[in-house]
């Protein structure tokens, strides 16, 4: 059974700005990206599926998801942005969306997809993480995920999967099996050079394929990184 502790998920102040709101230079930024990804499929025929994650909480991870997500449906192409953060979601947050019904009510058998679409953009839509379920591991590494992506395929050019932290949590090893490749997110001053090599270790011994890095908030003083490596979240 789900749980349903929305209450419980701290609302985070929405000073992360996303889409059209991006400055020139972070709007450029991620068209570079968006550009980059499109060479890793020469060879892929329907939808892409790009998992993105970070080795700990707080690198950006879920900005970067959604700005990407923007980027590509401002290109043109289909998208699909899923928070599969069954432990602690942001997106839903970020973008002022209800939290369920979602990816776990799905993959639970308690729902059908369900879809915000027109999400910042009319190409891209939006899944949410659901309510708070007690085995997300056991959810996002079932057949029933593999059906979800599979039929996100037909209808969508990209399926980008927000992930929680590798080093947290297996979630992004368990999910890897179903997705063509991972971005890792990290960020200036405050991601560790250990944590990036254990997450590349990680997943080059489950044989996943890294597309690639994300350096993020490489403008941002100092000072406020020491702020936010006082709030962590305990991953459990």
């Amino acid at each position: 059974m789900l749980i349903k502790n929305k209450k419980d998920i701290k609302k985070r102040k929405k000073t992360d700005r996303f889409g059209e709101k991006l400055s020139f230079a972070s709007l450029e930024a991620y068209k570079l990206l968006r550009t980059n990804i499109s060479f890793f499929f020469p060879d892929v025929t329907g939808g892409r599926t790009v998992g993105i994650t970070s080795p700990c909480p707080q690198d950006g991870k879920s900005t970067t998801s959604i700005n990407l997500a923007y980027a590509l449906a401002n290109e043109g192409h289909k998208v699909v942005l899923i928070d599969a953060d069954m432990r602690h979601p942001s997106v839903y947050t970020s973008l002022e969306l209800p939290i369920s019904p979602g990816l776990s009510n799905v993959l639970s058998g308690e729902e059908k997809i369900n879809l915000h679409k027109g999400v910042l953009h009319e190409n891209l839509s939006v899944m949410t993480s659901g309510d708070l379920p007690p085995n997300p591991s056991e959810l996002i590494g079932s057949h029933k995920m593999k059906e979800i992506l599979d039929s996100f395929k037909k209808s969508y050019d990209y399926i980008l999967v927000d992930l929680p932290p590798v080093l947290a949590v297996s979630d992004p090893i368990v999910v890897s099996k179903y997705i063509n490749g991972i971005i890792l997110v990290t960020r200036c001053g405050y991601t560790r050079r250990k944590d990036i090599v254990e997450s590349v270790r990680q997943f080059k011994f489950a044989n996943v394929k890294i597309f690639g890095f994300v350096y993020n908030a490489a403008g941002i003083r100092k000072s406020l990184y020491y702020r936010r490596s006082q709030k962590y979240y305990h991953y459990h």
